[in-house]
């Protein structure tokens, strides 16, 4: 450990994150966090937070348990997260952090997934766990659990990152999955648990775009299996764009002509792909078989 790491407290680190977003927005906060060395604590003492507030939120606090903190400068923070437009500076996990040190890459798409897309998303995750990444997706119905369900059924390895807090479940349906990969995988959030239970209902949503950021950033690349023209997956699309990822989108999306979108990317740097060997091989892996289409085995 460094002597930095010797003397931060993350919890106490944690609290004044948290109490500075109870303020401001998270992308103010990412801001005025951004200059290197800058904890939140000192930012804090910058503030005009009554400590009476802050001893609140501490208190609050001080009843999470089960889960790690994670702080910008400090150890096992991954550099990767630099690269989004407006990085988190805390995030919470629980599971095997170490696996942010493994090849990543993202396999998302839309909630409302067509059956095809559910077996190109089983078809491809496998592949890419047989090549050797770490599955990140976010938990949400549709692409992203066929792509963790797949991953983990062909002992791969997975990295959720969910758009609630950590100890929020969101769908309820994959409460279980979601148990599953915290205790045996990675489980990843950046949404902070005071101001989480202080927002409106209808406010909570804006983390999930935020999330998928996150996601690119956390990724060496990412996959798009289906999306329509207003999907949130798009949202991470944008962010691989703006981070300098490399974005695959599969060539039935290019076949849908409901949408517009697949051309829009393709001509900002998106690569259209056939073939789990095409993403291999622009990632500067082996080769491997192209996949089945829908409908084969």
């Amino acid at each position: 450990m460094s002597l930095l790491e010797n003397a931060v407290s993350p919890f106490e680190e944690m609290v004044a994150y948290e109490a500075l977003a109870s303020r401001e927005s998270l992308k103010e906060v990412s801001r005025r966090l951004s200059h290197p060395g800058l904890l939140p604590s000192r930012l804090l003492r910058q503030t005009q937070i009554p400590d009476a507030e802050v001893a609140s939120i501490r208190d609050f606090l001080g009843q999470k348990t089960g889960f790690t903190i994670h702080l910008r400068g400090l150890f096992q923070y991954p550099p990767a997260l630099e690269d989004a437009q407006d990085p988190v500076r805390v995030f919470y996990a629980k599971g095997d952090i170490g696996l942010l040190e493994s090849r990543r890459i993202s396999v998302v798409g839309a909630r409302k997934v067509s059956p095809d897309g559910t077996r190109r998303t089983a078809r491809l995750t496998a592949a890419l766990v047989k090549a050797g990444f770490t599955i990140v997706s976010g938990l949400a119905v549709g692409v992203d659990t066929a792509a963790l369900t797949t991953a983990i059924g062909k002992a791969g390895r997975v990295v959720a990152v969910i758009g609630t807090p950590i100890d929020e479940y969101y769908p309820k349906e994959n409460r279980r999955l979601q148990d599953e990969i915290a205790s045996k995988h990675l489980l990843i959030s950046q949404v902070p648990f005071y101001r989480y239970s202080i927002q409106p209902f209808a406010h909570r949503r804006f983390y999930f775009p935020m999330r998928n950021e996150t996601m690119a950033a956390l990724s060496d690349a990412t996959v798009i299996v289906e999306a329509s023209e207003t999907s949130g997956t798009l949202t991470q699309a944008r962010a691989c764009i703006q981070q300098g990822r490399k974005l695959f989108i599969l060539d039935s999306c290019f076949e849908n002509k409901a949408i517009t979108w697949p051309r829009k990317f393709e001509a900002r740097g998106a690569i259209r792909v056939r073939s789990v060997e095409q993403i291999l091989s622009a990632l500067g892996d082996g080769q491997l078989r192209e996949w089945p289409h829908a409908g084969e085995e």
